[in-house]
């Protein structure tokens, strides 16, 4: 009689999710950085039923208004609702962390991957460039490359994500020159598999745990990154509700109405902060020396 799969693969299934959870729980940090992220990502997605007024609607006599019971976060230079504006940042700035990450991490992860495993003048030809690219400081080279595409938030972005693949691409290129000598690969090369299944099937999926790390670690920096260029004017645009370009706009009434930049500001720490410490767990979770401990 055969056995039914979820019956074979369920008790492993809760048994991984089971350790999972207790090595959460075994670190502060970790479970800090956890509920840190589920609330800002909860704030992200429900924003437009937690936020108390319209992001973008004016009311030039309360304008500048301090903290209260009617806005909790006070008011911006032409009456707008500063605690709605932060919720609706979320959206802007954590929205473009995640998908810097996740896209820099498929792109350059694939690329990485298929250059260790081509070899030649291909893999060659594009550490090359990888190299050209690392050799500029990353901030620079975002900032140029946002000023030359024009000042957007889907433009900073592009450019962002553009930057921060190289890193990725070496980290999977690495990964894969090591899983290519291992002999299940060496097996399936020799029995005629295309280079396009060894990397599916055998290098990209074995390569995968440390560029999750990666990924987990520069969600927090593409946050910062993507504030940077609102600050500076060349990420989001008025009136759209964005982090950095809230304290660079709020820096001018600094001296009398600190609340302008402090809770953008504030949004922008925690949230670094809270995307930070749950890479370090994952980490943590997926460094084979801390299995043991």
């Amino acid at each position: 009689m055969s056995v039914p799969l979820s019956a074979t693969h369920g008790p492993q299934w809760r048994e991984k999710l089971t350790y999972l959870a207790y090595q959460i729980r075994r670190s502060p940090l970790t479970m800090a950085g956890l509920l840190i992220t589920l609330m800002v990502v909860a704030a992200m997605i429900f924003a437009p039923w937690l936020a108390s007024h319209d992001p973008n609607a004016l009311n030039l006599a309360e304008r500048l208004a301090p903290p209260s019971s009617e806005h909790w976060f006070g008011t911006d230079e032409v009456g707008r609702d500063l605690f709605s504006r932060v919720l609706y940042g979320s959206q802007q700035s954590v929205g473009v962390g995640l998908f810097v990450a996740f896209a820099s991490c498929f792109i350059g992860g694939l690329l990485g991957c298929f250059s260790g495993v081509i070899g030649g003048r291909f893999d060659s030809l594009t550490m090359r460039l990888m190299d050209i690219m690392l050799s500029v400081p990353s901030l620079v080279l975002i900032m140029a490359l946002a000023a030359a595409l024009g000042a957007s938030l889907f433009n900073a972005m592009l450019a962002i994500t553009l930057v921060r693949i190289p890193s990725y691409v070496r980290l999977a290129r690495g990964q894969a020159l090591g899983i290519r000598q291992m002999g299940y690969v060496k097996a399936a090369e020799t029995f005629g598999a295309k280079r396009w299944h060894m990397v599916h099937w055998h290098v990209a999926r074995n390569a995968m745990p440390p560029l999750l790390v990666q990924l987990s670690l520069d969600i927090g920096s593409a946050i910062l990154m993507a504030s940077a260029l609102g600050f500076i004017g060349l990420g989001a645009q008025q009136p759209t509700a964005e982090w950095g370009a809230m304290v660079a706009t709020g820096r001018n009434y600094i001296l009398d109405n600190w609340w302008y930049s402090t809770f953008p500001g504030l949004a922008i720490l925690i949230t670094a902060t809270g995307f930070n410490l749950l890479g370090d767990g994952v980490r943590d979770l997926l460094d084979p020396r801390q299995q043991g401990k």
